[in-house]
């Protein structure tokens, strides 16, 4: 029997982040045996199993359903639900992804349940660690923040994350920087998404619409903060389509709050990983509050505008098409005015966001597995 290697998967952006490593790690299965667990953070159906279907990912071994509620109630029914599966599955390595509750929750109970049992296994690895917004009021940049403390693995997509993880004390033999696996997941789709027919399935034709994401709290759990946001919004889609997959929770305050869309804004359910791609990849531009959206845009090439005041990628901004703007109007609508004009700089890719980040890692998890 191999080292048993449990993948924690809970939210959309994880699905994304763990498809490419399960593959990098298939022709290793004498070695290793991959256990996925998904947590059902995000239990909505096109929010989760659309996604596994359209990943080509397996059914989870494990499903605990947790659902929504409050950070702290969520995290705590992860958190009790990973500790019964360490008991029985007696798991060597726990890999958890990004920065949503259910990395920080599982990796919690990994050292939790390491202590108790006094034993040095399970090791943790966190895939995008050392990612930093610096700004502690994100919930995501706490699980951020603690995942990186409690792991022994800690794989890097940019080099800032080296700087930031150094900068906390954390060793260099415990650090690898091994390029972006939401990048290999692009790479691997991307065909597919061209496939994808606009005027068919949307009615759309290339570049003559932005796209939207927008979901974070900062920016749609304030009546003030996204009435102004929408304002914006309104008045750019007087010069283009706005194309908006909504999300549950942003849908739910629109509604709380009277905010209606205006003409020019398409608003559509949440949508599987391809059809998000094939509408990203032929937008004039990009807006959103998304950490994975301003990476894929950056190998995409096209235009990102990120309606937040900080972001935890600065290298899409150094190097890449992003440009940090805030949540405010008047800067709203300058950066679109300027990507409507087509006055916009290039950008290019990071180092190792090459579609090979997951079999990095792979080569790295069998050769701790086989050492231990």
């Amino acid at each position: 029997m191999g080292a048993k290697f449990l993948l924690v998967v809970g939210a959309r952006p994880n699905f994304m982040k763990a498809a490419p490593l399960l593959k990098a790690l298939q022709k290793y299965n004498h070695i290793v045996e991959p256990i996925l667990l998904h947590t059902g953070q995000h239990y909505d159906y096109t929010m989760s199993k659309a996604f596994f279907d359209d990943l080509d990912l397996p059914e989870p071994d494990i499903y605990l359903g947790v659902g929504s509620d409050t950070h702290a109630r969520q995290t705590a029914k992860i958190m009790m639900g990973i500790e019964d599966v360490l008991m029985h599955q007696k798991t060597d390595l726990v890999i958890v992804f990004g920065d949503v509750n259910s990395t920080l929750a599982c990796a919690l109970s990994a050292a939790k349940y390491r202590c108790l049992r006094k034993v040095y296994h399970p090791l943790i690895a966190h895939i995008e660690a050392g990612l930093r917004s610096f700004d502690r009021t994100m919930p995501e940049e706490i699980n951020r923040i603690v995942t990186d403390v409690l792991s022994e693995l800690l794989f890097v997509t940019e080099r800032s994350g080296i700087e930031n993880l150094k900068r906390e004390g954390i060793p260099d033999e415990k650090i690898f920087f091994v390029g972006n696996v939401m990048i290999d997941t692009l790479k691997r789709y991307i065909e597919r998404a061209k496939s994808i027919d606009l005027h068919k399935e949307f009615g759309l034709e290339p570049k003559t619409y932005a796209l939207l994401t927008l979901h974070r709290p900062s920016n749609v759990d304030v009546r003030e903060r996204l009435t102004e946001i929408w304002d914006a919004l309104s008045q750019i889609a007087r010069e283009i389509k706005i194309v908006f997959p909504v999300h549950p929770r942003t849908r739910s305050r629109l509604n709380e709050f009277g905010l209606k869309p205006s003409e020019g804004m398409i608003l559509l359910e949440p949508l599987s990983y391809t059809k998000f791609l094939a509408l990203e990849m032929n937008a004039r531009f990009v807006m959103t509050d998304s950490g994975g959206v301003q990476e894929e845009t950056t190998v995409l090439g096209v235009p990102c505008i990120t309606l937040r005041e900080n972001t935890e990628r600065p290298i899409t901004v150094e190097v890449g098409t992003n440009v940090v703007v805030g949540n405010r109007k008047p800067q709203i609508l300058a950066a679109a005015r300027n990507a409507l004009n087509d006055n916009w700089k290039k950008g290019s890719i990071p180092p190792l966001w090459d579609g090979h980040a997951a079999e990095r890692i792979a080569e790295i998890l069998v050769s701790w597995a086989s050492n231990r």
